[in-house]
């Protein structure tokens, strides 16, 4: 599988660099010639998982937490990576439940949409390490310069 085009960005874990992440996948996705729905649900996804990062992995607005966010384009699809080093998750499968979070005031849907606007979601995460979620997008072909 080749990789045509690879971008690492480190963001503090801030509620505005949801949307500077959002809008990178958006650029980045742009490139494999899709359509805007289709953009519009990675833009979702990722969201959802920086958003995670941010609220549940180091508690909302914490700027000395890191996150990792890694976008490949490869022949067949588009891969977007999030890390975090924060609390972990110590249930990934109940995490992955309809309505489940650990915070009251959240809705629990952010692991159902990125499920159902991408592909393939695997979540990996170490109670008191973080957690890193490997989002999947299948494409037919990309732009190649």
């Amino acid at each position: 599988m080749n990789t045509i085009n690879y971008i690492k960005m480190q963001l503090y874990s801030l509620g505005e660099n949801v949307g500077i992440a959002r809008i990178a996948a958006a650029a980045f996705a742009a490139q494999a010639d899709l359509p805007i729905s289709v953009i519009d649900e990675i833009k979702v996804a990722v969201s959802e998982a920086v958003s995670n990062a941010v609220i549940h992995g180091y508690g909302s607005n914490c700027p000395d937490g890191r996150i990792e966010f890694e976008m490949l384009l490869r022949d067949d699809r588009l891969e977007f990576i999030i890390t975090d080093f924060g609390k972990g998750i110590e249930d990934v499968s109940l995490a992955r439940q309809a309505s489940y979070s650990t915070d009251p005031e959240r809705m629990g849907l952010g692991f159902v949409f990125m499920e159902s606007f991408m592909d393939e979601l695997e979540v990996e995460s170490k109670t008191g390490h973080g957690t890193t979620v490997r989002m999947y997008k299948r494409i037919h072909s990309p732009k190649t310069h």
